[in-house]
């Protein structure tokens, strides 16, 4: 499966309701709420004792790709150009790989 057809296929389950304005917001409350999950997880693995749940994480990162999806389709803009655009940043911030003064030390209008 490519990219853009885990788009295509799990946007099959997005409410037709919702207006795009409200697929964007949705969106992105989503990814904030699913990612609090994923360091809920980690954070009982690290600070309390708790086996990492390998299994419920995968789970967890499955929510946050749908939600990601969704925020492509509300901007109208295929998966594969998101992730592109930055893998295509990272080239161009870290051209021989990770270095931390290169992260530290970002050039002006670097995002």
């Amino acid at each position: 499966m490519t990219i853009n057809e885990y788009q295509s296929l799990a946007m099959r389950t997005l409410n037709p309701a919702l207006q795009k304005r409200d697929v964007l917001i949705n969106s992105v409350m989503g990814l904030c709420g699913e990612s609090g999950e994923a360091i809920d997880l980690v954070k009982k693995w690290l600070a309390q004792g708790h086996a990492l749940d390998k299994a419920h994480l995968a789970k967890e990162l499955g929510d946050i790709a749908w939600y990601l999806a969704e925020a492509a389709t509300a901007l109208d803009l295929p998966l594969e150009e998101i992730l592109q655009g930055n893998i295509d940043k990272l080239k161009n911030r870290y051209p021989e790989g990770f270095a931390s003064e290169k992260s530290v030390l970002r050039l002006e209008g670097d995002l």
